[in-house]
């Protein structure tokens, strides 16, 4: 059963990529149903449950934990990271600073709740936020994805704007040093004898410069390079990278790394996703085809990892 759908604001696109999910693997022989998250979803999964469950659910009830800890309180096995990791890995902040510990590179950043901007001041704040760190800036939320609510701030009078437009999708805001340089993601992906795997980097280029929502999601309006085009020295840097966050993470059988390689050949760590989009413009499936390999062996060997581990883990 492919889990897609929910009621975030990646609603459509978790729809989207769980059709894909479904059509691929229906493509390896597998029988496959795509249930929503809705009232009826734990009393389908008690009088019939699936053999497997592969949450392709985006946003915080498919990537903050909660979702797997459903599925593991059921005994159900499922495709992918579990609770614990999850929430380490959907807090952009919690997990820049646990990775940091492991020696990735991250943008010097800080993270703030809604009311502290209203208890102390919001000019105040973002005044000695914008001193601290700098300017340009990437404002986000802590806890959303595709890109919404994310503003690259150039000039301090628009970011009271960026600001309300983080607000909305989330209660806490991060500042992160913009990094220039060019935007890559390397998918990891677990083989059949238990050993990950980084997929080949692809690279973006949108033609607004900026790889929001609509530049994810929207055909024709992105440039994919996979391959990325770095020197090899580079590709293998994002791919230890990638590896690294997936393994310090405690993350299994797939995720998906979004870094920036800056013009001296640098590799910053952005952020992670634990249910990475395979949408027609997803990243997750283009590094599948520059592998040379198939979306639906990919996600049946997952399903059989799934399978073989004799519990759900935590972490």
């Amino acid at each position: 059963m492919i889990l897609a759908g929910g009621l975030s604001h990646e609603r459509d696109v978790s729809i989207r990529s769980g059709r894909r999910v479904a059509e691929a693997l229906r493509g390896v022989g597998m029988d496959v149903t795509v249930q929503d998250l809705d009232g009826t979803l734990l009393d389908r999964l008690r009088s019939d449950p699936p053999r497997c469950v592969v949450p392709l659910v985006h946003g915080a009830s498919g990537e903050d934990g909660s979702l797997r800890e459903v599925l593991a309180a059921l005994g159900l096995p499922f495709v992918g990271s579990g609770a614990d990791a999850c929430r380490l890995a959907f807090d952009k902040m919690v997990a820049k600073a646990h990775l940091a510990g492991s020696g990735i590179r991250t943008a010097p950043a800080v993270a703030l709740p809604h009311p502290t901007f209203r208890d102390l001041g919001a000019r105040a704040v973002l005044d000695a936020l914008v001193g601290r760190i700098g300017l340009p800036l990437v404002v986000k939320p802590t806890r959303s994805g595709s890109a919404l609510g994310v503003t690259i701030v150039h000039d301090p009078a628009d970011l009271p704007a960026a600001m309300v437009g983080c607000f909305s999708y989330g209660d806490t805001a991060m500042l992160e040093r913009f990094v220039p340089g060019t935007e890559v993601a390397v998918s990891v992906v677990e083989r059949a004898d238990g050993s990950v795997q980084a997929l080949p980097a692809v690279e973006i280029r949108p033609d607004s410069g900026s790889y929001d929502f609509a530049s994810r999601y929207t055909a024709g309006t992105t440039e994919f390079f996979a391959p990325a085009r770095l020197p090899e020295a580079v590709s293998a840097e994002c791919a230890r990278v990638a590896m690294l966050a997936h393994g310090a993470l405690g993350l299994r059988h797939l995720s998906r790394a979004d870094l920036i390689v800056t013009p001296d050949g640098e590799v910053t760590f952005l952020e992670v996703n634990v249910a990475p989009g395979c949408t027609e413009t997803s990243l997750l499936p283009q590094a599948v085809a520059a592998a040379g390999l198939d979306l639906g062996d990919v996600f049946a060997t997952l399903i059989e990892r799934a399978l073989a581990e004799p519990s759900v883990p935590g972490t």
